[in-house]
């Protein structure tokens, strides 16, 4: 006989691999019956590979199939369970879709049950007794069950749920494998768990333990009682309060575990007399503007404590933030370290690095997928012993075999093009280093993370000299022969204009098809001189087409997304973005600043689907009505929420599994009081996680919280 289960500081996962709770860790192919297909299969719908993740997949809604009337009984628009003798089978017609057709008689009443699964009427034998249960509805003067969503032998009714949860399905998977799933599951739960929430909360509330409210919530049937009037009601419903509170305490700790030991990070102080910076602002030929002596005095002097940075520098796009980082990333230079810059696109990243080539008096470096061979070996040499002094890239610089000999300072240009762990990628390159995220327009979860104090910010105000609005205006797609029109006029007076095609789906080769698609339109009603750009030419022929536009040689380009940073062309003046409503915000500011950089009045034009949304309009609607990143980026928390902070979404309400939005409003202060009583205010560490109760570290591992300071500190 195996001993029972004991929970100690080393059961927790992580530091006992033989854990109680490492079945519920394990990958849902750990399942029995579960294959590699159908694990995948599983984890759209559990929204995580671990056996917990489906265990968290509530069911949507329950159907009560308790009703088991005579067919005399049976009455229209009820669910119910019912058994018979089969008297008749009637089959459809050849290559009709007309269904099966089978009488049953119970002695009190016929019942006509339709089938269109060949694989159901395979278990009807003529003169047998079923059992079936579905939906009754009403034929004329005639009672039918079409397509019963259970069909036993009578003598296996029992197989039949009392009480039938209707779980989230998607294509090729089906409830009778959710079950079967869910029940091995259910069976990997320790049975004495020890309870992270205060006893005299749960005698107040009345909640099961964690263990029985998810097999209640799973399988109602098992609820006492459950057969018997609705008592069943009453206690799913505190099954359901209790997990609800249960993810927001972990989500509560997890926060508090974050803001402690972000406060606790260690650091350096990066401090500099300023003689690298001299030396670049004299090849700059330019004195800092205003505005960006400002901002740098921030960062210069977050930089200069001995804890790490962590701050956004915002400012609307041409706002001259580049120049600030280069001066930021030489006060690092001067103090002994390596800073680095990571760009989104290749054509960003080379003109970062041309630009500091030509500013910077230490050695800069590039790196990028398209650096190969000995470049490649010679530059990842230059960074790792330190001659690099400068290091500009692209996704590139995050890779394993990229090794800095000393980074200090890690710069994230157009920060909402990166996700959080490509953000940590390139700090944790370095030792205690300091981090500068750069947006025009930040991404929600960074403003949250700004309102909890955890990332300062500066912002970077005004516009380059000469920098002209741009006149931003909506139209619906429904009037796009006007649009046409109008291109065409602008043509002719001698316009260059930008054309952004609509995001179509996550595949980049669908997006390039509709910009295919669209410069083949053009082409044909205004001529040849049009180019098209997107993100699958070689970099070289793209780097040619950009070039032709901005000689002026080519009149029109048509693009994806790939011109939305890194592309300069003064004399553009139009900007047409072909369903502006697909776009996120940021995007949309972003390519809408690719014009109005020139001496003359510039243009953008938002085309969008005739039945645009409220929340769409709301959105478009602010960008015709402000330029200020930082006032649409507020836009964008305000309509999207922010993510959670202590997890990887940028954006969106904080995604709860088991707590609905009521359930959030009536537990959260409840949890947050809990949260602070477990893990209160201390003296600053590293590891505030260490301090935690062990069932309170069990509850963290459960519900995938334990990496939640690492996350935080992504910006």
């Amino acid at each position: 006989m195996s001993s029972p289960l004991s929970f100690t500081s080393s059961s927790v996962p992580g530091q006992d691999g033989n854990s109680a709770l490492a079945p519920l860790l394990a990958p849902l192919e750990s399942l029995p019956g579960v294959s590699t297909a159908r694990a995948k299969l599983l984890g759209r719908i559990a929204g995580g590979r671990r056996v917990m993740d489906l265990l968290f997949c509530l069911p949507e809604s329950i159907t009560d199939r308790r009703l088991r009337p005579t067919l005399a009984q049976l009455r229209p628009d009820t669910i119910a369970t019912v058994t018979g003798v089969v008297q008749d089978i009637r089959s459809p017609a050849p290559r009709t879709r007309q269904p099966w057709r089978v009488m049953i008689d119970d002695a009190t009443g016929v019942l006509e049950v339709a089938f269109f699964s060949p694989w159901q009427t395979k278990q009807v034998v003529k003169g047998e007794s079923i059992a079936l249960s579905g939906k009754v509805e009403r034929f004329g003067d005639k009672l039918t069950i079409t397509s019963p969503d259970y069909l036993v032998p009578a003598n296996q009714i029992e197989r039949i749920p009392l009480l039938d949860p209707v779980w989230p399905l998607t294509a090729g998977l089906f409830t009778g494998q959710v079950r079967m799933a869910m029940a091995a599951a259910l069976r990997l739960l320790p049975p004495n768990l020890p309870e992270w929430h205060d006893k005299a909360l749960i005698k107040q509330k009345n909640w099961p333990d964690f263990a029985t409210a998810l097999n209640w919530m799973h399988f109602p049937d098992t609820i006492p009682d459950s057969a018997q009037g609705d008592a069943w009601h009453g206690n799913r419903t505190r099954a359901q309060a209790r997990l609800a509170c249960d993810e927001l305490l972990a989500d509560q700790l997890a926060m508090r575990i974050a803001q402690q030991a972000s406060r606790a990070r260690p650091g350096r102080s990066l401090n500099g007399d300023g003689h690298l910076q001299k030396q670049a602002l004299a090849s700059f030929g330019h004195e800092l503007t205003y505005g960006q002596k400002h901002v740098l005095r921030e960062i210069e002097a977050d930089m200069a404590t001995p804890h790490c940075m962590s701050r956004l520098l915002q400012g609307d796009v041409g706002a001259g933030k580049t120049l600030v980082a280069l001066m930021a990333m030489l006060r690092a230079v001067e103090s002994g370290t390596q800073a680095a810059l990571m760009a989104p696109t290749e054509i960003l990243a080379r003109q970062h690095a041309a630009t500091f080539r030509r500013l910077a008096p230490v050695p800069v470096a590039f790196l990028s997928s398209s650096v190969k061979g000995k470049a490649r070996k010679q530059t990842l040499q230059d960074i790792a012993d330190g001659t690099a002094k400068l290091v500009v890239g692209t996704h590139a610089l995050v890779q394993d075999g990229v090794k800095f000999a000393d980074l200090g300072l890690a710069v994230i240009d157009e920060q909402h093009r990166f996700g959080v762990d490509q953000r940590l990628a390139l700090v944790e390159k370095g030792r205690d280093a300091d981090m500068l995220v750069m947006t025009a327009t930040p991404i929600p979860r960074t403003l949250l993370l700004t309102r909890f104090g955890e990332m300062q910010i500066s912002r970077l105000e005004g516009k380059p000299a000469g920098r002209k609005p741009v006149r931003t205006s909506l139209h619906s797609l429904g009037n796009f022969e006007d649009v046409l029109a109008g291109i065409g006029r602008a043509l002719d007076k001698g316009a260059q204009i930008f054309w952004v095609c609509p995001l179509v789906s996550e595949s980049e080769a669908m997006d390039l098809a509709a910009a295919e698609a669209r410069h083949a339109a053009l082409v044909e009603r205004f001529g040849d001189k049009i180019g098209l750009a997107h993100g699958q030419q070689d970099a070289n022929v793209r780097e040619d087409v950009l070039q032709a536009f901005a000689k002026g040689e080519t009149r029109m380009l048509v693009a994806t997304t790939v011109i939305e940073v890194g592309v300069d062309v003064p004399s553009a003046t139009i900007m047409v973005i072909e369903h502006a409503e697909r776009f996120g915000l940021a995007q949309l500011h972003q390519l809408r600043g690719r014009v109005g950089r020139g001496a003359d009045a510039s243009f953008c034009l938002m085309l969008h689907d005739e039945g645009l949304g409220l929340t769409a309009r709301r959105r478009l609607s602010c960008l015709k009505e402000t330029e200020d990143g930082f006032l649409i980026a507020d836009e964008d928390f305000r309509l999207r929420g922010g993510g959670e902070a202590t997890g990887r979404r940028q954006s969106g309400l904080p995604d709860y599994r088991m707590a609905p939005e009521m359930l959030v409003d009536m537990l959260l202060d409840t949890a947050h009081d809990e949260a602070t009583e477990i893990l209160p205010d201390g003296p600053p560490t590293s590891a505030p996680e260490k301090n935690l109760p062990v069932a309170a570290r069990i509850l963290l591992t459960l519900f995938n919280k334990t990496d939640a300071a690492r996350i935080f500190s992504g910006g």
